[in-house]
């Protein structure tokens, strides 16, 4: 039987007790540090991942994937609303009217983005009614003028169910007064919550109260459409309001949304290359580890050139040796990096409140937990690269072990 030389004696130099403990410090720093580098590489891109699903099931699940309007409002959305679903990329179609305001209550003032809907249509484009946590979306009843309010938004005005909440429009009214804004009182009769930045700011009543309120008689501002693939939206969305009869806009989430979306794909791409970095700078510490081994090894390796051993068996000596600190490092790091991802969001919670802080503020971020989302080919690619990195650090130090002259190493032993 042949025996694989180089990997035997390159496992044999692996868990061998060193004379030199500096070599087993270094060959242990080294590990450690590609074994931290690829569990923060790991993590980080699922913290990544997380918050791309969540703009993708939470904003552009309350968000609207494209809408098509008419100037003047459109008066027959329901033929509009049939000839749009005959479109295999559209899943769902709903009516709506859509105002931008300032919601008052009990002296406090904030901007709203107001939007009329239809109970019954609105669960085809929209996931509201999934994450209203008191009340329900059928709560709000033509000419009842009831409102449902984001929890952050109901929590600033100080407005709970059942409350009177007054709207105040952009708009002037003439009045015996004068120039007055136009208000219009509201009944609280739900509050929702998605976790993201539309509670502090969206709010909906009833598409025929919001009519009422345009004086738009049976008119809607237009229609809003759910579609297949969402980064179709544009193209779909101008396609379907060219093929209507007379003069409709179209509009998709991308106007809206989509800078988030890209400075997301962005800032995951930096910074996976980035902690890379980290990565390739960690398994380089193995050259140094065995650059070192390699001037304490002289003698043996002398002694093995001179009993036949060829260049490349000692080259692959010290290969072997590196590689198995790359592979310990990046076995471990992967352990240490898919449990961190599976339970980042758990651990961050559990700190918000111990300390009693709120690491992402749903004012400034649009989401207001830290999502994480384990992706199986990340795991993959990353540990790959980890790997070849270790390889790679490792071929310059065997490249001078397997030139060194057994004349010179053994001239002073």
């Amino acid at each position: 039987m042949r025996t694989n030389i180089p990997l035997l004696v390159g496992l044999r130099y692996t868990r061998a007790r060193r004379r030199n403990h500096f070599i087993s410090f270094i060959s242990l720093i080294s590990m450690i540090g590609l074994m931290l580098g690829v569990a923060v590489l790991i993590t980080v891109l699922s913290v990544m991942n997380g918050f791309d699903r969540e703009l993708r099931s939470r904003i552009l699940g309350m968000v609207p994937h494209a809408t098509i309007t008419a100037q003047g409002g459109m008066h027959d959305w329901q033929s509009i609303a049939e000839q749009v679903k005959k479109n295999d990329d559209v899943l769902g179609v709903a009516p709506f009217i859509h105002a931008e305001g300032m919601l008052t209550h009990a002296g406090n003032v904030k901007g709203a983005l107001v939007t009329g809907i239809d109970p019954e249509f609105e669960p085809d484009v929209s996931i509201v009614a999934d994450h209203i946590i008191e009340g329900e979306l059928e709560d709000l009843e033509s000419s009842r003028f009831g409102i449902i309010l984001g929890n952050l938004l109901a929590a600033q005005l100080g407005a709970v169910v059942g409350d009177k909440v007054t709207l105040v429009l952009p708009e002037a009214s003439l009045s015996p007064a004068g120039v007055l804004p136009r208000l219009k009182r509201f009944t609280v009769v739900g509050v929702f919550k998605v976790g993201a930045d539309l509670d502090a700011s969206a709010a909906y009543i009833h598409i025929r109260d919001g009519a009422k309120l345009f004086r738009l008689g049976d008119a809607v501002h237009g229609v809003r459409l759910k579609l297949d693939d969402l980064f179709q939206a544009p193209y779909v969305a101008w396609r379907l309001a060219a093929d209507l009869p007379g003069r409709y806009y179209a509009s998709s989430w991308l106007r809206s949304h989509g800078n988030l979306f890209q400075a997301i794909q962005m800032e995951k791409k930096m910074i996976g290359l980035l902690l890379l970095m980290i990565v390739a700078v960690a398994a380089f510490n193995i050259v140094s580890t065995l650059i070192i081994m390699v001037t304490e090894k002289q003698s043996d390796i002398a002694i093995m050139r001179t009993m036949g051993a060829a260049p490349r068996t000692i080259m692959g000596i010290f290969v072997v040796q590196g590689f198995v600190i790359g592979l310990v490092g990046t076995v471990l790091g992967t352990a240490l990096g898919v449990l961190l991802a599976l339970t980042v969001s758990d651990i961050v919670t559990f700190i918000e409140d111990l300390f009693g802080v709120k690491v992402l503020d749903p004012n400034v971020y649009f989401i207001s937990y830290l999502p994480s989302e384990l992706r199986m080919e990340d795991v993959g690619l990353i540990a790959v690269a980890a790997l070849v990195l270790s390889l790679l650090a490792t071929l310059y130090p065997a490249y001078r072990a397997s030139k060194i002259q057994p004349a010179e190493a053994l001239r002073y032993d």
